[in-house]
């Protein structure tokens, strides 16, 4: 319990670089006043709208609720939604020197439509998202590539949050391979084009997915693990599963099977990835080894689903999970 409070205390040390796609996370609250007369749906009278930062951006705000020094590499559209996301981040104290803004792309924006009755709380019914057209304009890719020249040379650890919306491409991964750091993935759709890095942090679907054999027990999620690590060369794979926790595979060692923390039934798990991910990363440039870096990510993921929306968790916050288990 002491080590793991040790290397939480030295987040803030940390100097931390992220590569990846920014989302306009958008939440409309409202309540179901009555049925329509024009079609057999529900009428939702608005109540509020707030715009929070996803994705990449999310993983930012993670790390600087976790109190490290965080650049964030990537683009935004010039437009509202846009706007609203680099103002959450400078808010929140995220560098965002390298975030390109352009006209000739749309910041990508993903509406969840929370509804409920007036008292209760409100679940999401759908989500509406907003992508613009594809991320290959060479102007605007040389520009991505500069910032992160700028930016990487002082990082203690770097981090690709790739959410398959274009900021993320080979020439990227090149210049980020040169660097003698800690590089953690966490590539949605892409994750075997990002080998021979030092971890990676998929969920157990995706791990299914990616070697494409069905997975219904431990001992079937080691050998499948296993084979992917093989094909990433990555020191390590952290898979996280939900309300049964996450397994680490390190080097030579032996599959660790974490518990989860907390309550089981999550509240929401929107973001939640971002929150490991910001974690583990800032655990790993603390010096902290694999499997302690893969238990305070698992405590920091056992507090963010217990809130609504995509949101952050704190060092006091992890400090007292700690002490209550």
């Amino acid at each position: 319990m002491t080590q793991l409070v040790n290397i939480l205390r030295r987040f803030g040390d940390q100097r931390i670089v992220i590569l990846g796609d920014s989302i306009a996370d958008r939440f409309l609250h409202g309540s179901i006043s009555r049925v329509s007369r024009e079609a057999p749906v529900f009428i939702l009278q608005h109540q509020q709208t707030e715009t929070l930062p996803g994705g990449a951006a999310n993983c930012a705000m993670n790390m600087v609720a976790l109190g490290a020094q965080v650049s964030l590499v990537s683009a935004t559209g010039d437009d509202e939604a846009g706007s609203e996301l680099r103002a959450k981040l400078e808010t929140a104290g995220v560098n965002v020197d390298g975030v390109i803004v352009s006209d000739k792309i749309q910041t990508t924006t993903k509406v969840r439509i929370l509804a409920g009755h007036s008292h209760s709380n409100k679940q999401q019914v759908i989500r509406v998202d907003y992508e613009g057209p594809a991320f290959d304009d060479a102007e605007l890719r040389a520009a991505l590539i500069k910032k992160l020249e700028q930016s990487i040379d002082k990082a203690n650890a770097i981090v690709i949050s790739d959410y398959n919306y274009g900021v993320v491409d080979a020439r990227a991964i090149e210049m980020i391979r040169q660097v003698n750091v800690p590089v953690l993935v966490d590539s949605r759709f892409r994750l075997l084009e990002f080998t021979g890095f030092t971890a990676a942090t998929p969920n157990e679907d995706e791990v299914e997915n990616l070697v494409g054999a069905p997975i219904s027990s431990a001992e079937q999620l080691e050998t499948a693990a296993k084979e992917l690590k093989q094909r990433l060369g990555h020191r390590a794979l952290l898979v996280t599963r939900g309300p049964q926790g996450m397994m680490l595979l390190s080097e030579s060692e032996p599959a660790v099977h974490i518990q989860a923390v907390g309550a089981q039934q999550a509240v929401d798990v929107t973001g939640a990835g971002d929150t490991v991910m910001a974690t583990f990363a800032l655990a790993l440039a603390s010096n902290a080894s694999f499997a302690d870096a893969a238990r305070l990510a698992n405590y920091a993921g056992g507090l963010v689903v217990m809130k609504r929306g995509t949101a952050t968790v704190s060092q006091a916050e992890i400090e007292h999970s700690i002490e209550q288990t």
